[in-house]
């Protein structure tokens, strides 16, 4: 198991593995926590409050999350498949899952921009 992501509300503490966290929803202050094995965590905590606390736990040069627009975090690591004209993206294990997730034109565009200069360098 790798790193261990905490998040602490006033009602609860979760624990989850970093690379098992698929994404993380926003919806206005809760935000959803989807899990390779399916499973999804809801907490009681800003989308960015998430992100600052993944920066803090997860070094620079180990954080596979990027932040998507206002309401959406993606695992670098489970991306499949990028259609920035349909607005969907693909994060699968290739084997035992696959999520759709939608996202603006312009975010996947520009994800997609980053992702192809990865594979150039």
């Amino acid at each position: 198991m790798g790193q261990l992501l905490q998040f602490s509300t006033t009602m609860e503490l979760l624990r989850v593995p970093a690379d098992s966290v698929v994404c993380i929803t926003a919806d206005g202050n809760y935000s959803t926590i989807m899990m390779a094995d399916s499973g999804t965590y809801v907490l009681t905590m800003q989308l960015g409050h998430i992100e600052h606390r993944i920066a803090e736990i997860l070094c620079e040069d180990q954080n596979p999350f990027i932040r998507i627009g206002k309401s959406l975090i993606i695992n670098h690591d489970f991306i499949t498949s990028i259609n920035p004209q349909r607005q969907k993206l693909i994060l699968s294990d290739g084997r035992t899952f696959r999520k759709e997730v939608t996202a603006s034109k312009e975010a996947l565009r520009m994800l997609k921009e980053i992702l192809e200069k990865e594979v150039e360098i």
